[in-house]
């Protein structure tokens, strides 16, 4: 297969769906030869917000050392390649055309077909093993328990803070959630956890304890350091990837340090596309949360027309609660997406007192009204859709994807 069809095919596994557990993982991994080899390092990262950003973190500090990574991170904003890159390179067309050709016969002689995501990690976890990477950095997909990514030996688990978010697969309280984050833990390998809600934080504490894995949490951010990461909880997110450096083996010097953070790059998360035009992924409360903190410390006093959409798995009216009172106007669209919300539904979960807002058609539609409005503007919402929007304004072409 060329790259074109090979991607074709890779997103036509979709339609199986999302299944969780990691019997299909190890298999595609042991038949595809992709498990690390002996003395290569991984550190896991799960949580509900702060995982992009952290693992981001932790691949520019160990570049910045000197060391060999690959980097798995998902979903993918404008290109699916974006997932896979070894020290900050994406895979080329042509190796992942390779590798997705081969797993294509692996996978049509299983018994049961592998889902997308998992021919994904199985995809990375080979390149990785043929560029020679020292380092690996895996974000979870979803959970942590039965993800995909936990069928991968690791030496390090970092858990960012836990929230509400995917209860329909992870349950309805937060402790239920912090315990299938903890599914990370390995006897014995050490975990270092952000600082969390009580709940979550004794749930944390009482897997660790269950599995004997050293548990360890960041008391402070990280000060003194440029971080090229907009928003003070990228302050704590620096403090956990340098702390997962050192339980990972590595002696970090202040030069190393001050280097790997000011050069750190991770779109979609408060990127100024333009001096007035910023991307965001708030695709659930907590998230919102920080960006509204951060709208609020880069444009002090300022309103933004923002265009927002969403998907129908997320808490929209706590979303919208936080993101409206940063607007002078909302213009809401559908995201491009099968779980999109329309944006009439989404007008009806504006909280009272909200600015004024316009529905429109399509992301092009509102993101050009959008750009003809004074003011600094803000889009935000699903990642799905800061994907499609930054493919607009940068002449990418935007791969759509349901995972």
């Amino acid at each position: 297969m060329n790259y074109r069809e090979s991607i074709d095919w890779l997103f036509s596994t979709q339609t199986f769906g999302i299944k969780l557990g990691l019997g299909g993982a190890r298999l595609l991994l042991r038949e595809f030869l992709a498990f690390p080899a002996s003395g290569v390092r991984v550190i896991q990262v799960a949580g509900t917000n702060g995982k992009g950003s952290t693992c981001a973190m932790i691949d520019s500090l160990a570049r910045a050392m000197g060391t060999r990574t690959g980097l798995f991170t998902s979903p993918h904003l404008v290109d699916y390649r974006e997932r896979v890159r070894v020290s900050g390179e994406e895979i080329s067309e042509e190796a992942c055309a390779d590798l997705l050709t081969r797993l294509r016969e692996i996978s049509e002689r299983l018994e049961t077909h592998p889902t997308f995501f998992e021919i994904t990690l199985a995809l990375a976890m080979r390149w990785f093993r043929e560029c020679e990477c020292e380092l690996i950095i895996l974000e979870t997909g979803m959970g942590g328990r039965l993800d995909a990514t936990t069928a991968v030996p690791a030496d390090v688990s970092v858990i960012t803070p836990v929230g509400m978010d995917h209860t329909q697969w992870l349950g309805e309280t937060l402790e239920e959630i912090a315990v299938e984050k903890a599914g990370i833990f390995r006897p014995g390998k050490p975990a270092v956890s952000a600082p969390q809600e009580p709940a979550a934080r004794f749930a944390l504490e009482k897997e660790a304890n269950e599995r004997r894995t050293p548990l360890e949490f960041v008391a402070e951010p990280l000060l003194g350091y440029p971080v090229n990461l907009a928003g003070p909880h990228q302050k704590w997110n620096a403090a956990l990837a340098v702390e997962a450096l050192h339980m990972a083996g590595y002696a970090l010097g202040y030069d190393s340090v001050r280097y790997g953070l000011s050069k750190v790059s991770w779109p979609g998360r408060f990127e100024r596309i333009r001096p007035d035009l910023v991307l965001d992924g708030a695709h659930n409360e907590h998230s919102a949360k920080a960006l509204a903190e951060t709208w609020r410390s880069e444009f002090p006093d300022r309103k933004a027309t923002l265009v927002f959409s969403a998907v129908s798995s997320k808490n929209i009216p706590a979303i919208l609660a936080e993101l409206a009172p940063l607007a002078a106007g909302i213009l809401i669209c559908p995201v491009d997406n099968n779980r999109a919300v329309p944006p009439e539904e989404i007008a009806a979960a504006l909280p009272a007192g909200a600015p004024p807002h316009e529905c429109f058609p399509s992301l092009e539609a509102a993101l050009g009204a959008a750009l003809e409005k004074d003011g600094p503007k803000l889009v935000a919402g699903s990642l799905f859709l800061i994907g499609e929007a930054r493919a607009l304004l940068t002449d990418g072409c935007f791969q759509s994807s349901e995972q």
